[in-house]
């Protein structure tokens, strides 16, 4: 009998979090909408190398990195450093344990969520760096490289069950976004409420921090992440029943989805990423270090997801005048 009283608390722990249901926004003070998310009207011309803070904050290829401390916790490996200019960095390499580093698609994702107006802190991806610790300076791999600055500072998670944006289209927009890119560990410790300040005006900031579960197949239990063959083969929509669009998601937390995204969500999400340039996509996975040729097949399957997506948008609209 005690073995099973002492592991029953942590089943509850694993079991619970999976049956919260999506609860109505929190009765809260009026946060602006920009808080999570805002209009881009220069899409088109949106810097996707880069991306939104720009080449002035990128990490410096040359530059020798100090180490102030290693990451223990997650599933990839990584460190705290600061670079020659005083600037604190948080590196995610890459896992000798999983076939594909969540940094390089981390950084994909970021970018193309910080072009459609969802904010993003600033992040970049170096194949290697140079490296200063206790045993001296020496090449180190790589991977998502995570800037630390004064104008966002970290506020803890924000929840995707409760929030002042539930219901609103940009927060359906970005969950069909994700589904979109197959992200498939949509919890809420992967999101990041951020204190943004723009000389003396401070205003929330609801991000989407950690993607790196994306690009791959979806499921709860370790799914190939960054596997174009997989992307593509894995289903997106599946249908249309009672007015809502059913998805081949099959990672936790479906409460987020299930009956609850309609063919109007779809379209507005798919016209903002249709939006993106041939030239932006490419952008996107080179400042992550594909070559043109790895990132090909997953853009092709990205393009044939918005258009999917479209064709439901305009069933929907169809059915709705019948």
């Amino acid at each position: 009998m005690m073995p099973i009283l002492v592991a029953l608390p942590l089943l509850l722990a694993l079991y619970l979090p999976f049956c919260v249901r999506v609860h109505d926004p929190i009765a809260t003070p009026s946060i602006e909408l920009k808080g999570l998310w805002q209009a881009p009207e220069d899409l088109a011309s949106r810097d996707l190398y880069y991306g939104p803070w720009g080449a002035a904050a990128a990490p410096d290829p040359f530059a020798v990195y100090t180490l102030v401390n290693h990451k223990h916790t997650g599933t990839n490996p990584g460190m705290t450093v600061i670079d020659e200019r005083g600037r604190e960095w948080s590196i995610k390499q890459a896992s000798l344990y999983t076939p594909a580093a969540e940094g390089p698609i981390e950084v994909v994702v970021s970018r193309v969520l910080s072009a459609i107006g969802y904010h993003q802190p600033p992040v970049y991806h170096m194949p290697s760096f140079i490296y200063r610790d206790d045993w001296g300076t020496h090449i180190e791999g790589g991977g998502r490289f995570r800037l630390k600055t004064r104008e966002l500072k970290d506020q803890g998670d924000w929840s995707w069950q409760r929030n002042p944006f539930v219901g609103t289209q940009p927060y359906q927009g970005l969950l069909v976004t994700l589904l979109l890119l197959n992200s498939s560990d949509l919890k809420s410790s992967n999101n990041s409420l951020y204190a943004h300040r723009l000389g003396d005006l401070v205003e929330p900031w609801y991000v989407v921090r950690d993607v790196g579960t994306s690009l791959g197949e979806t499921g709860r239990w370790a799914p190939r992440r960054g596997d174009a063959a997989r992307f593509a083969a894995d289903p997106f929509i599946t249908g249309v029943h009672d007015g809502v669009v059913e998805f081949g998601y099959r990672g936790w937390h479906q409460e987020l989805i299930r009956d609850r995204v309609t063919p109007a969500d779809v379209g507005w999400a798919a016209r903002l990423l249709s939006q993106l340039t041939e030239r932006q996509w490419r952008d996107a996975f080179l400042a992550a270090g594909y070559t043109p040729a790895t990132a090909e097949p997953f853009i092709a399957a990205i393009q044939s997801r918005i258009a999917q997506a479209g064709r439901v948008a305009a069933a929907g609209v169809a059915a709705a005048e019948r």
